[in-house]
């Protein structure tokens, strides 16, 4: 018998990253956005002690549309979560997926042995390239 093929986070991340400092409006943080495929938007890091942050777009569905604020007058870091949970690009997916239903994620950056953001990875992608194999 054949042994079962380990996909990787990398093999099904995407490489797109829409990434956004703290203090851009979240009305500017949208129009910014290369891939309207992408629901969520980094936080960079202010510094190298700092950590990411992420703004869904669930959160800026509840925190300013919901709320009636004007989202040229919110900024990302009012409504982002920080720090996050990131995953390494080398992990398997059946891990990934694990993690993901411990923490309810739906989606997660991905970073390097280094630690650098180098892409995204989401539920539906790991179990679109992990049944398939």
């Amino acid at each position: 018998m054949k042994p079962k093929e380990i996909v990787r986070v990398q093999d099904v991340m995407r490489y797109d990253i829409d990434i956004v400092d703290g203090m851009t409006t979240v009305s500017d943080a949208l129009a910014q956005m290369k891939n309207l495929k992408n629901k969520m938007l980094i936080v960079d890091k202010r510094d190298e002690d700092d950590e990411y942050g992420v703004v869904r777009m669930s959160d800026i569905a509840h925190h300013v549309l919901a709320r009636d604020k004007s989202p040229d007058r919110v900024n990302v870091y009012e409504i982002m979560i920080k720090p996050i949970i990131t995953v390494k690009a080398s992990m398997d997916i059946r891990y990934c997926a694990r993690l993901f239903e411990r923490f309810r994620l739906s989606r997660a950056p991905v970073v390097d042995k280094e630690g650098k953001l180098i892409g995204v990875v989401s539920l539906t992608r790991m179990v679109l390239h992990g049944i398939r194999k």
